[in-house]
Parts: structure tokens; C-alpha cells; sequence
């Protein structure tokens, strides 16, 4: 069973989900005009509750600590591994495709990976912000794709006061 919850912040509606496990689930693009409300029932899930609380803090400028909030994603083990690397890039700092490529082929015991497939598995992550893929920048500091639409990678890397250049580089 599900739980789900709508949390409205600077970059509209969001939607979380959890379970038994953890919080499963962050997606943007709710419809407008629903209010914070769980389901089923009137009881808060206390990962939800945990990741409102979480994300108040995020959004008033602070660095909250999200190691209580138990996080849950569902994706393959390379995905899961380049993940985990996003959740070691500290708040206000990037980290590029490059680098998640080396340190990845680090740990996996291989000679290289490419920033592509990094790319694809920075691109599945269900639960954006919290796994902060928004600071995953391209080479040069560019700010490269983001699943969610560069207008919102924009704004979560200026929240932070991440420096970043929309310009390509030959």
C-alpha cells in the first residue's frame, strides 16, 4: 500500500509517495488547487511527514539532514550506485557526469564508464531533490539536462547558489 501526499512549494505542486519501505516517489506537475492531503485516511505516514518537514528546510534556505528520512528508490544496482554518489554532493556544490563516470567505474572495478549512462541513470531518479540529480552539472559547469525541465534545475541550483553557465562549450 501507497501512501501519498501533495506538498505545495516554490516550484508548484508536488507529489510524494511512501510505503512500508520508505518514501518511494517525488514528481512534479501536480494539478493546482490540491491542498496538503494524505491518503487514504486522515493519518500523516511518518516518512511523509518526515519529507514535508525536510523539504520546508530545503526551501527556506537551509541544509536539512535527510538520513532520517528512510529513501526507498526503485532502479536497477548501477542506478541505485549513481544514486547513492548524488547523495554525497553536499548542498551548494556540483558534481558532473564525468565525475560520477569516474568515481562509478572506481567502484564497480572498471577501467572507465561513460558520462552518458551516468546521464540515463541521473535521468530515473524518482525522487528528485531529495537525491539531488539537480546538481549533476555537464562539463564546463553547464547545466546539462535535467528530467524535470531546465527551468527547475535552474531554480533548485540558484536556490543553493550553485554557479552554472547555459552556454555550450565547443
Amino acid at each position: 500500500m501507497y501512501w501519498v501526499c501533495f506538498y505545495d512549494s516554490p516550484l508548484g505542486i508536488l507529489g510524494l509517495a511512501a510505503d512500508s519501505a520508505g518514501l518511494r516517489a517525488l514528481w512534479f506537475d501536480v494539478p493546482p488547487g490540491i491542498p496538503f492531503t494524505l491518503l487514504p485516511g486522515p493519518e500523516a505516514h511518518p516518512v511523509l511527514t518526515r519529507a514535508a518537514r525536510w523539504l520546508d528546510g530545503y526551501f527556506a534556505g537551509l541544509d536539512p539532514d535527510f538520513r532520517d528520512i528512510p529513501l526507498a528508490p526503485e532502479g536497477t544496482p548501477f542506478q541505485r550506485l549513481v544514486w547513492e554518489l548524488l547523495l554525497q554532493t553536499p548542498r551548494g556544490q556540483s558534481v558532473t557526469y564525468g565525475e560520477l563516470a569516474r568515481e562509478a567505474a572506481r567502484r564497480l572495478g572498471k577501467p572507465r564508464m561513460s558520462a552518458q549512462a551516468i546521464g540515463q541513470a541521473v535521468g530515473a531518479n524518482p525522487i528528485p531533490i531529495l537525491i539531488p540529480c539537480h546538481r549533476c552539472l555537464a562539463a564546463g559547469n553547464r547545466l546539462g539536462g535535467y528530467a524535470f525541465g531546465p527551468e527547475r534545475k535552474r531554480k533548485l541550483l540558484e536556490l543553493e547558489e550553485i554557479g552554472y553557465t547555459d552556454k555550450k562549450t565547443l
